[in-house]
């Protein structure tokens, strides 16, 4: 774990271009991770996943307003709550910003949609190296990526050998089942393919 840690390091991320992001609405219920289809692309391209898998893991955690001052109210309720459109928690944050070398802060997320979704692919991306090429079929790979996502590594790995996912994770995954052709809609009309993956 130390060595690709130290290797991937190695391998600084090069900035997402973040000019002219929108920042969610303050409204609930405004909020459409479609909106932010260009940042998606790019920063999937970047980490060489899948597009489609970023799309519908925003989808998936789309389920309360991402606008930053209510993101700041939601910290202060909650002080470890995950930050920004893509709803990453610290740990997880720290663990990406080390293994890319990225300097921005934890906080950033809540106020950089583009960031946010930058260290959502990065971590989606290091969740692929981490899950092994076989698995049980029940589950396709971007399905393990996206319960990785939510549940963390070592649980992604138990679920890729057939230990069943407890009733949080699977509510994660149908909503990911039934996300996915939303995100891939929300894909064409940026005019791309959703499964593209950049090598």
């Amino acid at each position: 774990m130390a060595e690709r840690s130290t290797a991937a390091s190695k391998q600084r991320s090069q900035p997402v271009d973040r000019g002219g992001v929108r920042t969610p609405p303050l409204r609930p219920g405004g909020y459409d991770p479609a909106d932010y289809a260009a940042y998606v692309v790019r920063s999937a391209e970047e980490a060489a996943v899948s597009p489609l898998l970023v799309m519908t893991v925003l989808h998936n955690e789309a389920y309360k307003p991402h606008h930053p001052l209510l993101e700041r109210l939601w910290q202060w309720w909650k002080p470890e709550a995950a930050f920004g459109v893509a709803n990453m928690h610290r740990a997880t944050f720290e663990r990406v910003r080390r293994t890319h070398g990225l300097s921005e802060r934890w906080q950033d997320l809540r106020d950089d949609p583009a960031f946010a979704i930058h260290a959502a692919a990065l971590h989606l991306k290091d969740l692929d190296r981490s899950l092994p090429r076989r698995h049980v079929r029940r589950y396709t790979r971007d399905e393990l990526l996206a319960l990785g996502y939510n549940a963390g590594e070592r649980n992604m790995r138990a679920f890729a050998r057939g230990v069943p996912p407890g009733p949080l994770a699977r509510s994660y995954l149908r909503r990911f089942r039934a996300y996915r052709s939303r995100a891939a809609e929300a894909l064409a009309d940026y005019g791309r393919p959703g499964n593209a993956v950049a090598h």
